[in-house]
């Protein structure tokens, strides 16, 4: 193996690690690049897409678009359920902070299944975002 694939492997090892840091949690492109500038050891953007979009292909990362005015967020597949046996994942943003939050809930499974059963669609939990304030934002305004 030759200096520059070993490298690239040594790379794809601290991205994962990192990742696996933050299970459970959305990152973006730029969290990635930031965390590594901040530890001494910066990682190009080029090369953090391209490594998170060969961890997608192998499905050991998850890739959420929220809307067309954020950054992509990728969230590590670990072996740990988080998902207390729910199948579907939906989001929750914030439109104050901008911060997402993860969301396994059997009450939306329910209207989900709802949608589907009584009105003939089926949404994309993938892409489903509900916009909103989060528990902080609602206690600054309080």
């Amino acid at each position: 193996m030759n200096n520059k694939s070993q490298y690239k492997t040594k790379q794809r090892a601290e991205i994962t690690a990192y990742l696996m840091s933050k299970s459970g949690e959305h990152v973006t492109v730029n969290d990635v690049c930031k965390h590594f500038e901040e530890m001494g050891k910066p990682i190009g953007v080029t090369t953090v897409y391209r490594q998170l979009d060969k961890m997608v292909e192998e499905g050991i990362v998850n890739k959420y678009t929220l809307d067309s005015k954020s950054s992509a967020c990728y969230e590590y597949v670990d072996e740990h359920d988080h998902s207390h046996g729910l199948k579907k994942c939906y989001h929750c943003k914030c439109d104050k902070c901008g911060k997402v939050i993860h969301l396994h809930c059997g009450e939306i499974e329910e209207l989900n299944r709802h949608i589907e059963d009584k009105h003939g669609f089926i949404i994309n939990s993938k892409r489903t975002v509900f916009y909103g304030l989060c528990e902080e934002c609602r206690k600054a305004e309080a």
